[in-house]
């Protein structure tokens, strides 16, 4: 019996605003990456993710141990985005007291 050798789609997509998806999910890129790194299984992170298809997460995982610069870099990019949309929205809308806010609202209405 023969095997058939063929070359594997990774099962990633970048969106319209250019954040990475695994397979046809919303979960990112960077959260399947956060879970394998603090020790999530590819198990544990479907069983967390019930969405994604354990091959997908395996193939993901492979990709990442063959392309770990690339997709640290990437990881280290959209953590900075983040960062950086928080701190205006920090700005924007003053967190501190929130919650008084919102019981005295809910307590006027």
């Amino acid at each position: 019996m023969t095997i058939t050798i063929a070359n594997e789609v990774i099962p990633l997509r970048a969106d319209s605003n250019g954040v990475v998806r695994v397979g046809g999910t919303r979960v990112t890129l960077e959260t399947v990456i956060a879970a394998f790194s603090e020790g999530a299984t590819a198990e544990e992170i479907v069983q967390q993710y019930p969405s994604l298809n354990l091959a997908d997460i395996y193939a993901v995982i492979g990709y990442y141990l063959r392309h770990s610069g690339e997709v640290d870099a990437y990881v280290r990019q959209r953590g900075t985005q983040a960062d950086a949309v928080r701190k205006q929205n920090e700005a924007r809308f003053d967190p501190y007291g929130m919650r008084g806010r919102l019981l005295t609202r809910r307590i006027q209405g």
